[in-house]
């Protein structure tokens, strides 16, 4: 019984040593490049050294960890058991009575609890740090806000829709609002607006211009003219820019009831959204799948086998990452709900760690 034990803690140390000194090396790398392509705006626009480490590269790392996770488990169960199965200790291991299965289980549970620190940073830690960090971004990097949207079309709420053919950021000013409350199929009421300004003091739309309409007597249209008018409804001025900057903000409580309005609204951006909430549950689950292939790829002695599995591992690893991307063309082109979508990735890789798990016992 002490023997396996023993086994559990030698692997289990190898693991996360190997892991977390890779993956420090290569977010050095990262913010190092990242420093040198952003140095010029934050000189440009003033970032003092206070905000560019605590608002930006400190809000980062979480960011990073995250992103690499998987890839470099990965490479890192690929190193350590190719130099264990090149020094024979994999040899030694199966020789002494423990099974291949037994050997796995202090991988998986590094892998576990890797997985798990993966899922806690995307679903709290890394909203609430990606808030600090785009608002450093929008404020000395790149200026994000300037820019305007065209015919958006919402249902704010049963029943009531609302139109606007352009709204601009620069004066918050939406052009040709329209307001629609239907009953069933019919239109009872319509408020044509010239324009409409977001007012921060009553929370709403000030109308200007405003033709009322009102169709609840039946057939007759009567129309009201008003210069002005004010009104509060269901569509804040923050909701028109609820885009993939925005989901990366919240955490799953809100980012959940963000796909509930949006999907209510008929709003095209809650595919961000949804791409964003199931990314966070599939990406620490690829770190207990990128496990099981990479001890199966390296655990057999052969000649030039750490190079010939590494080579292998990055392939395998860049073929998960595009098929994840070409699975969200899938959810933009809506040919697959985000739910099947982004989890095809997964699928696929367990099929190739199942039949590579099989291939190592035999």
């Amino acid at each position: 019984m002490e023997g396996p034990r023993i086994l559990d803690r030698y692997i289990a140390k190898k693991f996360i040593t190997t892991f977390f000194l890779s993956l420090l090396l290569i977010i050095i790398i990262v913010i190092i490049f990242d420093l040198s392509e952003k140095i010029d705006d934050f000189v440009k626009n003033e970032a003092p050294l206070k905000e560019i480490i605590f608002n930006y590269y400190c809000n980062y790392l979480p960011y990073l960890v995250n992103m690499f996770a998987s890839l470099f488990v990965f490479i890192t169960v690929i190193f350590f058991t190719s130099r264990m199965a090149s020094n024979s200790e994999i040899i030694a291991i199966l020789s002494s009575g423990v099974s291949f299965h037994r050997m796995m289980v202090p991988y998986l549970a590094s892998a576990a609890l890797i997985a798990l620190l993966s899922l806690g940073l995307s679903l709290y830690v890394i909203p609430s740090s990606n808030a600090t960090r785009i608002e450093f971004e929008s404020k000395y990097v790149k200026n994000r806000n300037n820019f305007n949207l065209y015919n958006i079309h919402y249902q704010i709420s049963p029943g009531q829709f609302v139109y606007i053919e352009s709204f601009s950021r620069w004066n918050n000013t939406a052009y040709k609002f329209t307001i629609e409350d239907m009953e069933g199929h019919r239109l009872v009421r319509k408020v044509s607006a010239e324009s409409a300004v977001w007012d921060t003091t009553t929370d709403g739309w000030r109308l200007r211009k405003v033709f009322t309409r009102d169709y609840t007597t039946g057939l007759k249209d009567d129309v009201v003219y008003q210069e002005e008018v004010d009104t509060v409804i269901a569509l804040k001025l923050k909701d028109l820019f609820n885009n993939e900057k925005t989901v990366e903000t919240l955490s799953i409580g809100p980012l959940n009831e963000l796909i509930e309005r949006q999907r209510l609204r008929g709003d095209a951006n809650v595919m961000f959204a949804a791409i964003e909430k199931q990314r966070r549950l599939t990406m620490p689950f690829s770190v207990l799948i990128m496990t099981i292939i990479g001890v199966s790829l390296s655990a057999r002695k052969r000649r030039g086998a750490i190079g010939w599995n590494i080579g292998i591992g990055i392939a395998l690893a860049f073929s998960y990452i595009f098929f994840l991307r070409i699975s969200e063309m899938f959810v933009y082109t809506d040919t697959l709900p985000p739910g099947i979508a982004m989890w095809l990735p997964n699928v696929l890789f367990t099929g190739i760690a199942a039949f590579l798990y099989n291939r190592a016992i035999k």
